[in-house]
């Protein structure tokens, strides 16, 4: 039996005495589309760091594919990461010194595989800035960014795709694209899909959902 994509059970975690899930679950089928919305402070980027192992929950179990993520070595967790995880931050987080197919031979790396040009101009072609490759973070437009971001995180064939905060910071017409160009990827390259926002327009387009409830206390930035 192919196991989740995302299961996340008994999930407790919280800042000092603010907690913010409690006892919180969820489960992704493999090739599943999901949103995780709620409202600026909810807790949506801690999740997905909680998520990716760059946290560590006060209790509780995360499990990626089947392998567990929480409460194991943080280099078991960087490990699992690399293999199992693409994640597009809202900083696009481009390694600024190295070119676009640098960016992706990087990442290739840290998955522990070979540098593979031909996957990587493959992929970079299929987002429409095969022309970019050897273009540095810094000469590309917004949007190209996101894209190279995207590949970024697709190079290693993830299990599942996170993205935090896609559209926030677009007009309707660039969510749109940035939404569909998220689900096309996803969908070519087997991964499964993770889109925390608050951003509701993306609801046309990833109609299953998590509303997170608000949990931030009035006048404290989010966590």
């Amino acid at each position: 039996m192919t196991p989740p994509a995302l299961e996340v059970s008994g999930l407790r975690h919280g800042f000092g005495d603010h907690m913010l899930f409690d006892d919180f679950a969820l489960s992704q089928k493999p090739g599943e589309h999901l949103l995780l919305i709620g409202a600026s402070g909810c807790g949506k980027t801690t999740l997905v760091n909680l998520i990716a192992g760059l946290l560590t929950p006060r209790s509780g179990t995360i499990r990626i594919g089947g392998e567990p993520m929480s409460a194991r070595p943080a280099a078991v967790r960087d490990g699992l990461r690399r293999r199992r995880l693409g994640i597009v931050h809202q900083t696009l987080r481009l390694v600024s010194a190295l070119t676009v197919r640098g960016n992706l031979r990087l990442a290739q790396r840290l998955a522990g595989g070979k540098a593979d040009d031909r996957a990587i101009d493959i992929l970079l072609s299929e987002l429409g800035i095969g022309h970019r490759a050897d273009a540095r973070p810094r000469q590309l437009s917004q949007g190209e960014a996101q894209r190279a971001a995207i590949a970024r995180a697709l190079i290693g064939r993830p299990t599942l795709l996170i993205a935090d905060e896609p559209t926030s910071a677009l007009d309707d017409r660039n969510a749109e694209r940035v939404a569909r160009r998220l689900l096309a990827a996803a969908s070519d390259h087997g991964s499964t899909l993770l889109v925390a926002t608050h951003d509701r327009r993306l609801e046309a387009f990833i109609p299953n959902r998590v509303v997170l409830p608000d949990r931030a206390r009035p006048g404290e930035p989010a966590p």
